[in-house]
């Protein structure tokens, strides 16, 4: 039997994939500002803010993602760790 898609399981599909790229760049990014990181961190700061809000949307989104949902929770969860880290480091130097 052939699934159909439907405009919300697409959209689900895209905002789950953005959210992973969003938290792997930030990992990534995280990692790259930390040669040239400074006790200001605005980038960093803004990073954190928008993984935060990822993760909210989505702790509302339906969990009916074949388990998608939840990795996308914990990337996200790892993502805001690293930055969280990468903050930290730059504090201490």
């Amino acid at each position: 039997m052939s699934e159909t898609r439907t405009p919300e399981r697409t959209s689900s599909r895209r905002s789950l994939a953005f959210v992973f790229v969003l938290g792997i760049a930030c990992t990534v990014g995280a990692n790259a500002l930390l040669s040239s990181a400074r006790a200001n961190q605005p980038f960093m700061d803004a990073a954190l803010a928008s993984l935060r809000a990822a993760r909210a949307n989505l702790i509302q989104a339906e969990p009916n993602k074949g388990g998608h949902r939840d990795r996308a929770i914990d990337l996200v969860d790892r993502a805001i760790n690293q930055v969280e880290e990468g903050i930290a480091f730059a504090a201490g130097q």
